[in-house]
């Protein structure tokens, strides 16, 4: 059997095209040797066959340090930038060799990360310093990946290390500015707050209502340090944008031996300046009132502070039991006045509250897109 053209065209003249014709023919013998020695050029064009030595000069050319390990953890390549960043002698990182070149503050982390990601399989991410043949240590990120036969199995391990030295030590200087700033802002309100103490000497009819001011004013400083911009790495054990973060700094001073006396369950969610002192001053209000009037004022009196989502708003509800039966008031004070507007005026939300012989009780809601300035809320 022959290799046959088939085609398709017009027939045509000088001035335009005049029919239609199709048909196939054989193609001739000299087109197919070409046509056979184009289709082995393209594929040798297509399909190169790289050496061992090719690969080497690719992986040296990566401006990373690139390193593979076998499935069991132990690395067993280094390109050329990783011995060059180093200055360790080709060879030295081999097996477990590289833990050896990591700061000595820094390698059970480094070490404690690898094996679980060999463990696990899964993307592994780590920062440490790591020596440096000028300075005597550079920060670098390194990161690897697994790869999988058909069947999903190991076969080895590909990684890179990118310094970040110069990125960290400017988060590290900001935030060295950052911490200064705060101080200097804390000093502010310290110093408000023993002018409104000083204000009251004297005059024991003001006593009561500037202890209350004082007290305000120290609630949004603890939320100011609260919600102050942090390198991650300088954070603490729940995140300083949480709402949880930030009630739990509120609420520590009303601990006692038996624990917290108010407790807080539900989902947490992101905040930041915008939402925090807002926030800061509802719920110390809350906790204020609870300790003169109602359920902390009893020793075995507890509060609940329940919270979750409920479509585009974040519902919180303060619940008050083991007090005394609590009355509605027969006008609002200046506290509850602070919390409506607070809650109404600052953060678009309503409150409503509720007091009956089980203790006092009130529903805040709160649209989802004013707790962070991007909106998400989560």
């Amino acid at each position: 059997m022959k290799p046959v053209l088939a085609h398709a065209g017009h027939e045509l003249n000088r001035s335009t095209i005049s029919g239609e014709w199709s048909g196939v023919s054989e193609v001739p013998e000299q087109a197919r040797k070409e046509s056979g020695f184009g289709r082995r050029r393209r594929g040798r064009l297509a399909r190169p066959e790289f050496t061992m030595e090719h690969l080497d000069r690719v992986a040296d050319a990566v401006p990373h340090m690139l390193w593979s390990a076998r499935i069991d953890g132990l690395h067993d390549y280094h390109n050329s930038r990783w011995y060059e960043f180093t200055g360790s002698k080709i060879g030295v990182a081999d097996g477990d060799g590289w833990i050896d070149l990591i700061h000595e503050d820094d390698r059970l982390h480094a070490r404690e990360t690898w094996q679980h990601a060999i463990y696990a399989g899964e993307p592994y991410e780590a920062e440490y310093r790591l020596v440096h043949h000028q300075d005597r240590h550079r920060w670098v990120v390194s990161r690897a990946m697994p790869i999988r036969d058909p069947d999903g199995a190991i076969l080895r391990w590909f990684g890179t290390c990118t310094d970040i030295d110069d990125q960290r030590r400017a988060i590290e200087d900001r935030e060295a500015v950052t911490q200064e700033l705060s101080h200097r802002i804390k000093n502010i309100f310290s110093v408000i707050a023993g002018l409104v103490g000083l204000s009251s000497r004297g005059r024991p009819e003001l006593v009561e209502p500037l202890a209350d001011l004082r007290d305000r004013v120290l609630a949004l400083g603890r939320a100011h340090d609260f919600v102050r911009p942090r390198h991650a790495q300088s954070q603490g054990g729940y995140r300083h944008t949480s709402l949880h973060g930030l009630l739990k700094e509120l609420f520590h001073p009303y601990h006692d031996r038996r624990g917290a006396r108010i407790v807080i369950d539900g989902e947490d969610t992101d905040i930041d300046d915008r939402s925090a002192t807002p926030l800061a001053l509802i719920f110390h209000e809350l906790a204020t009132n609870a300790v003169k009037y109602g359920a902390l004022a009893a020793i075995d009196g507890s509060v609940g502070l329940h919270i979750r989502r409920e479509g585009n708003e974040w519902r919180m509800e303060w619940n008050e039991t083991g007090g005394q039966a609590a009355d509605a008031p027969a006008h609002e004070g200046f506290g509850t006045k602070l919390i409506r507007l607070s809650v109404e005026r600052q953060l678009g939300g309503a409150i409503s509250r509720n007091w009956n012989r089980q203790g006092f009780r009130a529903d805040i809601r709160i649209p989802v897109d004013v707790m962070t300035r991007s909106g998400k809320g989560a």
